[in-house]
């Protein structure tokens, strides 16, 4: 149950989590898309100052943004 699964992504050389793209606004801090490479969500992360947060990425119908790839 607790045992090491040979599927976990600390077990593999790619990384779990990607960012694909950033950027700066100015008066308003930087903002990145993060892509889970294991459940293909797509979050949200900011930073504004001090503080920071990330949030999961929501399409225009109010859906989590999911990039589905051939071997998910």
């Amino acid at each position: 149950m607790f045992g090491k699964d040979k599927n976990n992504a600390e077990n593999t050389t790619e990384k779990r989590f990607v960012v694909k793209t950033t950027e700066a606004v100015d008066d308003l801090g930087q903002y990145s898309i993060v892509v889970d490479q294991v459940t293909g969500v797509h979050y949200l992360q900011t930073w504004v100052g001090a503080g920071s947060s990330i949030t999961p990425l929501l399409d225009a119908q109010g859906r989590v943004v999911i990039e589905h790839h051939p071997n998910n």
